[in-house]
């Protein structure tokens, strides 16, 4: 029988997931059992080593790292048509997906989840865009992808984040500080975003939008609760349409949107569809799509729903 495979990213959490896999290892042994694994050596390899994996036969892919990790061996999995599962040891900086499926970060805990837990079918997110070189491309998604205010933080972090961060922070707090501030500055520097938005069969709608966000999940961002509605078998999106608010109201309003309480603002729009079709109001405008906290490419973009697309392990 083929053993579980575990694909590890060892740059996860600023590069301590490295430091720290003997432990994580040991969990495993002591809490899960015999397991392979596997090293990602560059960006994507945790999507071709899943793939590779599921063509082969294993029947549990279990993804060590952060949100990008989780994302890449979830992709893999789906695109080699096979009925692997999906298994999930936290070792990242945000942990957003994580938590809505409630699986905790201690990898003891994640352990025993993938020994004693059970298999749920969750949908995921299909997106077809436009990548940077101008080519059309798809992807799936878990959690949330988005545009606007969310992006421009996200491209923030990724060059490092704040400056004035001491050498020696721990890389979790590091990586959850750079996020929080680099929000404050994008939401004090950064002017709305234009586009065109279709819901289902409806009629398309001109928008000016802080932010947009089309949520399989409930959490993005470091731990932001932007859609605490959301359900992973409903068979729909929740679509959370933050308009052009002041920087006044983002900065006064940053605390309600972390806890999962804006959307009884008037500024904030909450509709569920099954797919949405989504282009820049101004044709030359260059809109950042991010997609579980990747920036693969730009707006124009379509998302559909897969409903029950996926098996994934999770608490009892």
């Amino acid at each position: 029988m083929t053993l579980p495979l575990v694909i590890v990213n060892p740059e996860s959490a600023g590069g301590t997931t490295r430091r720290v896999w003997p432990s994580i290892a040991s969990d495993l042994r002591s809490h899960f059992g015999a397991f392979s694994c596997a090293f990602t050596g560059k960006a994507g390899e945790g999507n071709e080593l899943a793939a590779e994996a599921a063509r082969k036969g294993t029947k549990l892919i279990i993804a060590c790292g952060g949100d990008g990790t989780i994302s890449e061996v979830a992709n893999g999995i789906l695109a080699s048509g096979k009925d692997a599962e999906l298994g999930i040891v936290p070792s990242g900086t945000g942990g957003d997906f994580r938590k809505t499926i409630q699986i905790p970060a201690r990898s003891r805990d994640a352990a025993r989840i993938l020994r004693d837990g059970i298999t749920r079918q969750i949908d995921v997110g299909r997106v077809t865009f436009t990548k940077k070189d101008g080519e059309d491309a798809t992807r799936y998604f878990l959690g949330v992808a988005s545009f606007g205010m969310s992006a421009d933080v996200i491209e923030r972090v990724k060059e490092g984040g704040p400056r004035w961060l001491p050498a020696k922070a721990p890389k979790w707090l590091s990586g959850r500080v750079s996020f929080g501030v680099s929000m404050l500055q994008i939401a004090v520097q950064s002017s709305a975003t234009r586009v065109v938005v279709q819901l289902d069969d409806t009629h398309e709608r001109h928008l000016t939008v802080a932010n947009l966000c089309i949520a399989n999940a409930r959490f993005f961002g470091g731990g932001m609760k932007i859609a605490p509605e959301a359900k992973l078998g409903d068979g729909q999106f929740d679509v959370i349409t933050i308009g052009a608010l002041g920087r006044f109201k983002i900065l006064t309003n940053a605390p309600r949107l972390y806890l999962g309480a804006h959307l009884g603002m008037r500024e904030v729009r909450h509709e569920l569809a099954r797919k949405i079709v989504t282009r820049p109001a101004l044709k030359d405008a260059g809109v950042t799509l991010e997609v579980d906290g990747e920036l693969p490419g730009r707006l124009p973009a379509t998302f559909q729903v897969v409903p029950q697309a996926l098996r994934i392990r999770c608490p009892a």
